[in-house]
């Protein structure tokens, strides 16, 4: 199928689904978190730079920079103190001809050991605690990627990817739903330059929920004056990002990468630097110092927002508040090994988290 015929395909798909109402602003969050510790040092900025694995994720059309031997990715992080598990897998395979590579990834977000309340409070109106029960939400998402190479020259680089993915959201024994959805990337690289765009969600992500409640739930969600969820289908918004990175040598051993991406986003007005009902644009930079391609020291700054000053009592006063990170990283043969600190609320209350990702290049030892 030509380029042109594609496109008008997608568009003829999305202009006859009837959406109305049933697009989620934060629907499938937890697939905006990113991947790598690399990455998430450098503030989320990796549509242009990333050539490695993780590329699967941040913009498949990278893949292209895994050659001879597959790549391996590991990386596990946990938010809001360990309430929240975030883990993240991959799998990049170069094939033969060393142009196209294809590629595996999985997500999961998971929290764990919530209370479920439902029958806290007995018929005769008396509290039970004994009846407090435990339950466990998690998201997952599979991603199978393909990229390949158009142009592989010294001084100019062309590729383009995409992504199917298969979403499944599971929340206790009440609900569940899976989902769909197509992404697609082209990176650019000129000489020191490099351009990258990713269209996330191109076909309109969609999540079909079912649930499942036995009937003395039913009955106590009735008496609470509660809804009783059916069969429903949510939607996420197409989002593209569009980035930019330059590559400063600075002598032999010594250079700078340095990054900035746009995240544009067309679900309604959200909390952006800019912000309005038909577009909103989220920014992200990113810094990378590399020493002999063996040493890496990286910083970032990301999720702009506009949130109440903590020393305001009067709740009145609004200021612009950001997510800075830090990391580092080593290489040592064909093993990576990385680091990255982020603080996820720049106020009076920072919650930092640590977050480790592995690696390795599946190469055969000649010895």
């Amino acid at each position: 199928m030509k380029w042109k015929e594609l496109g008008a395909f997608v568009f003829g798909v999305m202009a006859c689904v009837d959406v109305s109402g049933q697009f989620r602003k934060y629907s499938n969050e937890f697939l905006n978190i990113g991947a790598g510790a690399r990455g998430l040092a450098m503030g989320g900025a990796q549509v242009a730079s990333v050539t490695d694995g993780t590329a699967g994720y941040w913009n498949p059309a990278g893949l292209v920079g895994v050659k001879v031997s597959p790549s391996l990715h590991l990386m596990h992080a946990e938010y809001f103190a360990g309430i929240g598990k975030y883990d993240y897998a991959s799998l990049a395979i170069p094939l033969r001809d060393e142009k196209r590579v294809v590629g595996v990834s999985l997500l999961r977000f998971a929290v764990d050991d919530i209370p479920n309340t439902l029958f806290l409070v007995e018929p005769d109106g008396s509290v039970n605690y004994n009846n407090i029960k435990t339950f466990s939400s998690a998201d997952y998402a599979f991603l199978l990627s393909y990229a390949q190479s158009v142009i592989d020259e010294d001084d100019e680089k062309l590729s383009f990817g995409g992504n199917v993915k298969i979403i499944h959201r599971k929340v206790g024994s009440f609900a569940t739903a899976w989902g769909f959805g197509i992404d697609a990337g082209v990176r650019y690289q000129r000489n020191k330059w490099r351009f990258g765009a990713t269209a996330r969600d191109l076909s309109t992500t969609f999540n079909a929920w079912s649930f499942s409640f036995t009937e003395r739930e039913k009955e106590v969600l009735y008496l609470t004056n509660n809804d009783i969820p059916v069969k429903s289908t949510e939607l996420t918004a197409p989002r593209l990002i569009l980035g930019a990175a330059h590559v400063f040598t600075l002598n032999k051993k010594i250079s700078l990468t340095a990054e900035a991406n746009l995240d544009l986003t067309f679900d309604g007005q959200r909390n952006t630097v800019v912000s309005n009902k038909t577009i909103n644009v989220d920014p992200r930079m990113g810094l990378e110092a590399s020493y002999n391609e063996s040493i890496f020291f990286r910083a970032g700054i990301s999720n702009f927002q506009k949130a109440l000053a903590d020393a305001d009592t009067l709740n009145q006063k609004k200021v612009w508040v950001y997510q800075p990170s830090i990391g580092a990283g080593f290489k040592i043969n064909n093993v990576m090994i990385d680091y990255a600190f982020t603080n996820l609320a720049n106020q009076s209350n920072p919650l930092y988290t640590h977050i480790f990702s592995l690696r390795v290049d599946l190469t055969k030892n000649k010895k």
